[in-house]
């Protein structure tokens, strides 16, 4: 027994590994597009662009966990089963409840590890996240301004910086400033310092040149300074927002209600959190169980398995759509919580009943005994 639960594990561990990386690169793929712009309005480099997008993953990877176990299963047995292997360990007289002790155990397994992503992993990535975000819309020293390149700040603005310097400092800048039509000026400078201040970015100019022209009178001028300050003129740069619901932990999303800070409609919505924090990782034990259960103590076809196979996925997506619909629900009422858990333990319930005490044969019809059936064709 134990080498058919290891072979059998094996095949799920390989099976929900393809799954769960092909999902998670789609993801990762159609996230990425959301930040698309940041790499070409800001400038942000590779490596930065895919830490950010990163730290997406285990939000996903606790979405996308229970749907892959399921399909990797779901494939796992039913290949079994049309290869004749779940045929022969049945004749061999192991029970559907021995066969499915391998999804229970790789089910619980998984949900354990979603527990630990949840509560411990995914608020420091979302912080994390967070933080980087706001440093890249903020930061225009390294992220708006790109070496060796004309950035137009405004319709009328337009930056060059020839290099940055290792404290932070600029080199080699020219700025073409047209926001005033009657004042035009151009000014260069050999070193500079962005700054931000409340009113937005500015930069600090030291040792350069500013030329003017006067479209009034058509008389052009030329100032050297040793400092020099140009407000950029965008929009005030907003601070870092509170932390998310996300980036709470589990203690926190439950004491909620004494936090006089929250609104009721927050303290609702922190308490649906903190419960879908337990919920969540149950489904991988439930999926688990319903993706095997159908295809071990249903009848074996030789056509294929279709209808179980439908069955068993029809039922997943109803349960996948209950708990988004509960946890809706309960945001608004938290009345619909125990809703939630009934969700995930009734068909928690009924995949071990069918496992452990099914018996096929007190479902299925009698036949009747057939008219001539003791043979006498003359009765």
């Amino acid at each position: 027994m134990k080498k058919l639960n290891i072979y059998i594990t094996k095949q799920i561990l390989v099976g929900f590994l393809l799954v769960a990386f092909s999902l998670m690169s789609i993801i990762w793929l159609t996230q990425s597009l959301r930040f698309i712009d940041l790499i070409t309005n800001k400038g942000i480099s590779v490596g930065i662009f895919i830490e950010l997008t990163s730290l997406l993953m285990p939000r996903i990877f606790t979405l996308l966990s229970p749907i892959s176990l399921f399909a990797a299963i779901l494939f796992v047995y039913n290949r079994m089963l049309s290869d004749r292997e779940l045929v022969v360990m049945k004749a061999a007289g192991i029970s559907p409840w021995q066969n499915a002790k391998p999804t229970l155990f790789f089910g619980i397994v998984l949900a354990l590890l979603n527990v630990y992503v949840m509560n411990i992993v995914i608020p420091y990535a979302e912080n994390q996240f967070n933080d980087l975000e706001w440093r890249i819309k903020n930061d225009v020293s390294h992220l708006m301004f790109r070496e060796g390149e004309f950035t137009t700040l405004q319709p009328n603005l337009t930056v060059f910086i020839t290099t940055h310097e290792p404290d932070g400092a600029v080199g080699g800048i020219l700025i073409n400033d047209e926001r005033d039509p009657q004042n035009k000026s151009t000014l260069s400078a050999e070193l500079g310092r962005i700054i931000q201040t409340e009113k937005g970015p500015r930069i600090i100019l030291i040792h350069g040149t500013r030329q003017q022209l006067n479209k009034q009178n058509h008389q052009f001028s030329s100032v050297s300074f040793e400092r020099y300050s140009v407000d950029f003129g965008a929009k005030e740069s907003k601070a870092r927002k509170e932390a998310g619901v996300r980036e709470k932990s589990l203690s926190e999303l439950f004491n909620a209600a004494s936090d006089p800070s929250l609104s009721p409609k927050e303290v609702r919505r922190w308490i649906v959190e903190g419960n879908k924090r337990i919920t969540t990782p149950l489904l991988n034990i439930v999926y688990a169980l319903m993706a095997c259960t159908g295809l071990l103590v249903g009848n074996f076809n030789r056509r294929g398995q279709i209808k179980i196979v439908s069955l068993s996925v029809g039922a997943m997506v109803i349960i996948q759509a209950l708990d988004l619909s509960f946890g809706n629900l309960a945001a608004k009422n938290l009345g619909w919580l125990a809703a939630m858990y009934l969700n995930v333990f009734l068909p928690f319930a009924c995949c071990l009943f069918l496992l452990r005490f099914y018996n096929p044969s007190f479902f299925q019809k009698k036949k009747k005994a057939p008219f001539f059936a003791n043979g006498d064709l003359n009765a």
